[in-house]
């Protein structure tokens, strides 16, 4: 995130640098709200940049054995060019190295899944998936705390992810 900060404030000492040059070159012809008006639009298209590429970059870090499985598209009015093309904020990945059979429950699978959020650290979480009813869940705490599945079918994109793992 700082590194992102200096390069947007450099950006827009750049942009402001190269008007002052054209001015000078012109012989004072351009207006003097043109330099802070090209910083600030540097500034802000650095801004835009960073955010579109984002996916990209953090996608694209991730270990060899990591699936994206889910993405989460960001529209908001504050910025309007988000409606025409949004960006990716969050995603979710599965760690491929962790699938694994359950020791106590044969039908099901363990594997480890990995939130991506723009400006959040990233998050690890366990999770179940029986194969064969479709459903997952959270792992117990193992207090004996009782297991709350959720039957979202074989198409929804963890259960297929993880099975296809499986099955692999």
């Amino acid at each position: 995130m700082f590194l992102e900060l200096i390069a947007t404030i450099f950006a827009g000492f750049a942009a402001a640098g190269v008007v002052l040059l054209i001015d000078k070159a012109t012989r004072g012809r351009l207006p003097r709200w043109l330099a802070p008006v090209a910083a600030g639009a540097a500034m802000l298209a650095a801004t835009i940049s960073s955010e579109y590429s984002w996916y990209g970059r953090t996608a694209g870090a991730v270990p060899d054995d990591f699936t994206v499985i889910e993405t989460v598209e960001s529209r908001a009015i504050w910025r309007p060019w988000t409606y025409l093309a949004p960006f990716t904020e969050r995603f979710v990945a599965l760690d491929r190295a962790s699938v694994r059979q359950n020791a106590v429950r044969a039908e099901e699978r363990l594997a480890d899944l990995y939130f991506f959020g723009r400006w959040a650290p990233v998050r690890q979480l366990e999770i179940r998936v029986d194969c064969a009813r479709g459903a997952r869940a959270l792992p117990g705490d193992g207090a004996g705390a009782e297991v709350v599945w959720q039957e979202v079918g074989a198409e929804d994109t963890i259960v297929a992810a993880v099975c296809g793992e499986a099955a692999a």
